[in-house]
């Protein structure tokens, strides 16, 4: 035995090599695109594993997978939800489904497919990536397919297979073989094979391109020698006979092949030699009779992965209408995985392609998955134990629905939708990267072979829908190329390289698009990138070169395109839109000698583009990005800024940048002359080392002013504050205005500057100078903010003797400046003295101050001769003794000079220190500016924690003692503070409050809960008597408020209130209460005397117009007295109704006779709306059956006449109708007419059954009546003829009753009613009732009747008639 291929072919490895690469050259390919994607392999292992989706899960190993036979064996019907042996595997919850910022891709969301198609599309992505796909048409091979069709008879292209060679199969039967120079190379088959097994539909070549496969539409399967052009098989039996050919493929091994045909089987073909004799043996792996396969791919591994150790179990993915099935073929045949599709829409297509990826530091197949929109992806793994493991990773929603999925490298896809365009994804982001329309290709689809119809068409009608879009043979992918058939051309897609793209863009035109994408490659963003190999710093000196060169073109170009006319706003927009893209990218690619020589140069040509330049500079200066400049550019945008009068910029430029190149002085004059007092610090500072220089510049100007005792201008109050936080700074060892002081020059500095404020004159100074000038500025410049940076400086200040000489040193300074001077305010003073206490309560305390001082300064700040400036010398004195100036002083003088002078802030500050709280109260009360603080105090005292009940005690008694003063202060708060901590007191509180004008308003805050007081109501327990007293105090003191006060008021007693305001006459009030104790007839008394009261006012007043208020009085208490009517006439019963009014006068008389009125009214309307509902309900009821029976179909018993016996269909030539009757008996009209069976009823013939009502005919008119009911003359009959006339009567009999006479089918229906009634219906009463009417009057009961109402049924002692309630109608 001997395996194929045999040793003749091993010269054709040698030519695949060779014409590989000469394929290659041809499509202008690089000279590695052919092992492009496993080169990409590698970079992804080394860069891309961060990228790795980690939301995935393994499905775990089962103990006994599944056998091939058990799949087969399963129930494959679409209607039914298929079950993964581990279901885990579509939970989608535990698997990454994040939406991503793509430009196309849709959410990853699930759910209705319609939905997603109704997404809007994001805009494209081509700004983003560029143009990815570059697509040509192979113009050799298109031209010859069109010429082997008009000179050969070749046929339409049909399928397409692509390796080292192209082969094309056509519609005659013919493959015609190209080489890689678009040369045709071979013509295999012939016309007369094609006639006979039809059109090549599907082909297939072996990795070693030695080896055909031809499959065609009537199922034969042909092998060809392709170095020789041999026909080496030609196989017929390898499947069921009568199905298409709709995949072969080759495996990895040479021998072994896969085939699928249009009956949804798969079979394995195995090719052996025995004896020079070639075989080909045939193995079924999956029965079309138990799910129809439509898709099929074995895994291949190119020469770099034929070790990989999943490549012994030959896998083989397959697609059946619903599920997946992946299988290994070798060692034995297994089945690895199944996975249902779930519900479909049955008219896409299944698609499979594998692909070898780099996933957790390995290299493994992934086998892409879809129908419709979804894409899943399986990642393979072998274990070492040697079993198969499959893992999920995330799918992709889209948003079309695919035909066509390809793997154009392991991270990139091409999908191409129904509509025919291409979508290049980037599978790890979900990315689209481009559309391309591929209308123009024509692509041909293989809806034919599908459907079988070389065959006759006996496929499934659910694989004939799949295959109106199936492509799977016009497309085959290669070395990173995907070939597309069309009926009359073939084209080729393939990546561009990183520099083709870039070029592309630039051939646009879009210079800022093309500078984006290669600032994505340099940083390794870009997706689908191709070309750039070696280590990242090669690649990204490469891609940096490229970028340089495009900006010397775009600046070249900026230049170009400026318009040379127009308004200088133009030009400058010009600028502005493309100068800063140099600037950015010059600094990201860390070419500052670019920019500030050749770019720099190039710009200066035009003035406009160089100041737009130099403005774009400042940005990056300010945020510290960009330093050392050249000199010659910070000069020039120095100048730029000066010339167009933005001398602030010019200063935050200064702070930020190296001017020891520039000319300090020529800078420090602008920026003096500027007011640019930041940049002047700054360079004296950086570019000489000097420090005092700027604080002599800036005390010459705002010292002369202050001496003078003028006020400061809003230009020397800057500089004053710029000069402090100068000082701050340099005392600090920070640097100004940002930045710190080198550490060496720190000490220096500190030194420099103390000994610059401690000088006793300045260095000009006049002969009038007072000592310490500095100091002195200082101090009336801003005494607390000055005395602020000593204190932080005296914080930093080491325990060193120098040190502690200089903090001495600068307090004597400023005791001798402020103290034996009086240009000082008390606040100025009292900050001075805050600062030494605070200085001195340190425990590390070194100063020395004289204690007299402070003496001398609280009989300075409590002197009552001076009333001016009261609060400011309290507060200032306040801060003193919180920093801990009061140890200075003696306590009992100090609360008597602060009585004096009445600081009661300050006596409640030295209370508080001896827990004196009681004395507090008092502080509150006199201080008029905090008096109803007094409120929250004393609520705090009495019920803080940590105050003794002495304490607590103390308070509450001075508070009493207080009560009528904080009553008059404020009420409201005075009745929430007794009632929340004293309740219990209130009787105590109301005898203490003597004034009965306080008394009513603390008993108005307490009662009345429309105060606002929060308190519980319920927890207070007021006695009656207090509610009362504050009734009776109301009544007094407003009584126009009495009654809503009542309406809200609780806990008071009826009589007892009653009794108050009869006291006070306030009637209204009274009739209230008297109304509310349930008293109507007292209140309704009262309310009609006051009425007449007021009407007879009126009448002694004598004539009064209308608008004399008097009259609204009357009108107002008329309509409260109605009122009061109103609101209690429900609760009267009828006896008082009737008394007084209602019993008495006419109305009485005729009393009983409304009543019965109403109540006959009642019970009639009671029975017409009964009656009309049974009506309604019968009439629906009757008119549904009788439809029911006129539209019932009727069933002859026979086929034949009744009559004659002659069977209806011979006589149909004398053109007779054919009449059917509900009976089932048959007759032609022709017979009917001569036995006489009709009967004429108002004026219309209608034909009766003649074996039904034979019997009858002598009958009379009443019993003619009775047989009608018994159903003889038929209600419906069915009239057939080929002139489909109906038939006619002649005449019409005139019935003598003046009954209305019913047609059969309507007493057909009444019988049919009455026999399902079991006592009287409904339909008889109304017959009863209807025949009873008389022609001149309606009495339905009158005993005169005569008739058939003798024997009426309302005579029957059984009847009763049954009522039902009338319904019930909503107001």
């Amino acid at each position: 035995m001997e395996n194929e291929p045999d040793h003749e072919n091993v010269e054709q490895s040698l030519c695949a090599k060779t014409t590989e690469e000469e394929l290659n050259k041809s499509f202008n390919l690089e000279a590695s695109l052919s092992k492009f994607s496993y080169i990409d392999l590698d970079k992804e292992l080394e860069f891309k594993n961060d990228l790795i989706d980690d939301k995935e899960f393994d499905i775990p190993q089962v103990d006994t997978p599944p056998t091939l036979e058990s799949i087969l064996n399963e129930t494959d019907d679409e209607d039914e939800s298929f079950v993964l042996e581990d279901p885990t595997l579509l939970n989608i919850d535990t698997i990454d489904s994040h939406s991503y910022d793509t430009s196309s891709v849709a959410s990853s969301d699930s759910g209705d497919r319609t939905n997603l198609k109704r997404k809007k599309r994001l805009p494209d992505s081509f700004s983003l990536h560029g143009s990815v796909m570059r697509h040509s048409l192979l113009k050799g091979i298109s031209a010859q397919i069109v010429s082997a069709a008009d000179k050969v008879d070749a046929g339409l292209p049909t399928a397409i297979a692509v390796s080292s060679l192209i082969a094309v199969g056509t519609s005659h039967g013919l493959a015609l073989i190209f080489d890689q120079n678009q040369a045709l190379r071979l013509c295999l088959g012939s016309t007369s094979v094609g006639g006979q097994y039809g059109a090549i539909s599907a082909l297939s070549i072996n990795n070693d391109c030695s080896r055909l496969l031809c499959g065609f539409a009537k199922g034969q399967i042909t092998m060809w020698d392709l170095a020789s052009g041999k026909l080496l098989r030609s196989i017929t039996d390898a499947h069921p006979p009568g199905t298409a050919i709709l995949h072969i493929k080759f495996t990895d091994d040479p021998t072994l092949a896969i085939c699928n045909d249009s009956g949804g089987s798969v079979f394995e073909l195995t090719f052996k030699r025995v004896m020079g004799v070639r075989t080909c043996e045939s193995r079924c792996l999956f029965s079309g009779s138990k799910g129809e396969v439509c898709c099929i791919e074995p895994l291949h591994s190119k020469p770099d992965l034929k070790d990989h150790p999943i490549t012994q179990f030959s896998l083989l993915a397959m697609a059946s209408l619903t599920k997946i099935l992946v299988i290994g073929l070798k060692p034995s045949l297994k089945v690895w995985m199944t996975f249902p599709y779930g519900r479909m829409d049955p008219s896409s297509v299944p698609l499979l392609a594998w692909h070898f990826v780099a996933a957790h530091n390995s290299v493994n197949p992934m086998l892409a998955f879809c129908r419709g929109d979804v894409v899943h992806f399986l990642l393979v793994k072998r274990d070492e134990s040697g079993a198969i493991h499959v893992t999920k990773q995330k799918h992709l929603h889209l948003y079309y629905d695919l035909i066509n999925f390809t793997w154009i490298n392991s991270r990139t896809v091409v999908l191409l939708d129904s509509a025919e365009k291409l979508h290049v994804i980037d599978r790890q982001t979900q990315e689209e990267l481009e559309t391309v329309e591929i209308s123009e290709v024509q692509l041909v689809y293989n809806s034919s072979h599908f459907k079988s119809l070389a065959t006759g068409g006996n496929v499934s009608q659910a694989l004939a829908l799949v295959g109106e879009k199936a492509c799977y043979q016009s497309i085959s992918s290669y070395g990173g190329q995907i070939f597309y058939l069309g009926t009359k051309s073939v084209y080729v897609m393939m990546l561009r390289s990183w520099r083709e793209r870039v070029d592309h863009l630039l051939k646009q035109d879009c210079l800022t698009e093309a500078l984006a994408l290669a600032w994505s490659f340099h940083e390794g963003k870009a997706k689908a990138v191709v070309g750039l190999s070696g280590d990242a710093s090669k690649r990204k000196a490469v891609v940096a070169d490229r970028m340089v060169e495009i900006l010397f073109h775009y600046t070249d170009r900026a230049l170009k395109k400026c318009p040379d006319q127009g308004k200088i706003q133009v030009m400058e927009q010009h600028f502005q839109d493309m100068v800063p893209v140099i600037v950015d990218y010059c600094l990201l690619l860390q070419r500052k000698d670019l920019l500030f020589s050749q770019m720099y140069d190039k710009l200066s040509e035009n003035s406009v583009a160089k100041g737009v330049f130099l403005e774009c500079l400042e940005p990056y200066i300010l945020s510290d990005k960009l330093v050392g400049i050249t000199p010659q550019v910070m000069k020039d945008l120095i100048v730029h800024f000066q010339d167009k009068k933005l001398m602030e910029n010019v200063e935050a430029l200064i702070v930020h940048m190296d001017i020891t190149s520039l000319d300090i002085q020529q800078v420090v004059l602008m920026c003096w002359e500027n007011h640019l007092y930041d940049a002047m610090i700054y360079v004296y500072n950086r570019g000489m080392n000097e420090f005092i220089s700027p604080m002599e510049k800036l005390f010459k100007v705002i010292a002369p002013p202050l001496n003078a005792g003028k006020t400061l201008t809003d230009e020397q109050v800057v500089m004053g504050n710029k000069l402090l936080v100068y000082i701050s700074c340099c005392l600090a060892g920070r640097a100004y205005p940002l930045g710190d002081i080198p550490e060496d020059l720190v000490p220096l500095v500190k030194n420099q500057v103390f000994e610059f404020l401690i000088r006793l004159h300045s260095a000009e100074a006049s002969p009038q100078e007072e000592i310490y000038p500095y100091v002195r500025t200082l101090l009336h410049f801003d005494t607390r903010e000055f005395l602020n940076v000593l204190a932080l400086t005296f914080e930093d200040f080491k325990n060193d003797k120098q040190a502690v000489e200089y903090q001495q040193r600068i307090v004597d300074i400023l005791l001798k400046v402020m103290v034996e001077n009086s240009d000082f305010t008390p606040s100025q003073v009292g900050c001075l003295f805050t600062f030494l206490a605070r200085q001195l309560a340190k425990p590390d305390n070194t100063l020395f101050v004289n204690r007299t001082l402070f003496d001398q300064v609280l009989e300075f700040l409590c002197s009552p001769d001076d009333d001016s400036r009261h609060s400011e010398r309290q507060q200032v004195l306040l801060e003193l003794l919180q920093a801990g100036g009061i140890v200075q002083f003696e306590e009992s003088r100090l609360i008597r000079m602060a009585e004096k002078a009445e600081f009661y802030q300050i006596c409640e500050f030295m209370y508080e220190r001896e827990h004196q709280y009681d004395k507090i109260i008092d502080c509150y009360l006199r201080d008029p500016l905090r008096e109803e603080e007094v409120f929250n105090y004393i609520h705090n005292i009495l019920s803080i924690p940590g105050h003794s009940a002495e304490e607590k005690q103390s308070v509450w008694q001075k508070a009493m003692d207080h009560i009528e003063e904080l009553v008059s202060l404020k009420p409201c708060k005075a009745a929430e503070l007794v009632a929340t901590h004293f309740s219990e007191q209130i009787e105590t509180v109301i005898n203490k409050l003597q004034n009965q004008v306080l008394l009513f308003r603390f008993l108005r805050s307490l009662l009345d809960p429309r105060e606002g007081i929060h308190v519980n109501q319920e927890l207070l327990q007021i006695s009656p008597c207090i509610t009362e007293q504050f009734i009776e105090l109301l009544c007094q003191f407003s009584p126009t408020q009495v009654i809503e006060t009542l309406q809200v008021l609780e806990g008071y007693r009826l009589e007892e209130t009653i009794q108050i305001t009869q006291k006070y006459q306030l009637h209204e009030v009274t009739a209230y209460l008297l109304e509310k104790k349930g008293d109507v007839h007292g209140a309704f008394l009262i309310m009609l005397k006051r009425l007449q009261s007021k009407l007879q006012e009126i009448t002694h007043q004598g004539e009064t117009t209308r608008e004399d208020p008097s009259l609204k009085d009357v009108e107002e208490t008329m309509v409260e007295t109605i009122a009061l009517c109103q609101r209690n006439s429900h609760n009267l019963n009828q006896q008082q109704r009737e008394d007084p009014v209602y019993g008495k006068g006419k109305l009485g008389e005729i009393q009983g006779l409304i009543l019965g009125m109403l109540d006959t009214f009642n019970y009639e309307q009671t029975l017409l709306e009964t009656t009309t509902s049974l009506l309604n309900q019968d009439l629906h009821w009757s008119l549904c059956n009788l439809r029911a029976s006129v539209t019932r179909g009727l069933n002859p018993k026979q086929d034949y006449c009744s009559i004659c016996l002659q069977q209806y269909k011979r006589r149909q030539e004398m053109a007779d109708e054919i009449i059917v009757f509900s009976c089932g008996h048959l007759y032609h009209a022709f017979c009917l007419q001569n036995k006489e069976c009709t009967i004429e009823i108002e004026g219309q013939a209608r034909w009766t059954c003649y074996k039904c009502s034979s019997s009858y005919k002598a009958g009379k008119l009443n019993e003619s009546s009775s047989e009608v009911k018994k159903g003889r003359i038929t209600p419906s009959q069915l009239k057939m003829s080929p002139s489909c006339h109906p038939s006619k009567g002649d005449s019409a009999v005139k019935k003598a009753t003046s009954e209305p006479v019913l047609d059969p089918q309507q007493i057909q229906a009444f019988d049919r009613l009455c026999r399902l009634y079991r006592g009287s219906s409904r339909l008889a009463l109304l017959t009863e009732l209807s025949q009873s009417r008389g022609s001149e009057s309606y009495r339905p009961f009158s005993g005169s009747q005569s008739g058939p109402a003798s024997h009426s049924i309302f005579q029957n002692e059984n009847f009763q008639l049954q009522l039902i309630p009338p319904p019930v109608t909503e107001d």
